[in-house]
């Protein structure tokens, strides 16, 4: 049992003397000539200009989050389709289409709930209804 663990204990040590060894060796290696310009932020080729503490638009958030629950839904159904098949042959086809389609159906009915808020629109009015897409 104790053998496992010293297998254990034997990569742990290995892995970190071999990142050791590595950062050590790029140490000796990489020239080193510091200059006001290298040690600068690195922003796309462009100096910096602002504070990189700035707020973001919620909205940003919003369609980032549904962006990635419809990713996440095409990850899980792909493995779903590709073993279906052999679902159906072995009779399981019409429970597992079922079991497809009310995981699809949460996800719409989600989708329906967010369309229906307004919440995918990226310019919204405001609270007193002015629309800003014809006010501009």
């Amino acid at each position: 049992m104790y053998f496992h663990f010293a297998n254990v204990l034997v990569f742990l040590a290995l892995g970190f003397a071999l990142s050791a060894m590595m950062l050590g060796l790029g140490r000796l290696v990489r020239p080193r000539n510091p200059e006001a310009a290298k040690l600068t932020s690195y922003e796309c080729g462009e100096p910096a200009s602002g504070s990189a503490w700035i707020n973001f638009n919620i909205r940003f958030y919003l369609v980032a989050l549904v962006f990635v629950v419809f990713d996440v839904e095409l990850a899980f159904m792909y493995p779903v389709m590709a073993v279906f098949k052999g679902w159906i042959a072995d009779g399981r086809g019409l429970a597992a289409l079922g079991e497809i389609l009310l995981f699809v159906g949460v996800l719409a009915v989600g989708l329906v709930y967010v369309w229906a808020k307004r919440d995918l629109e990226w310019v919204k009015g405001s609270a007193s209804g002015t629309d800003f897409r014809r006010a501009a």
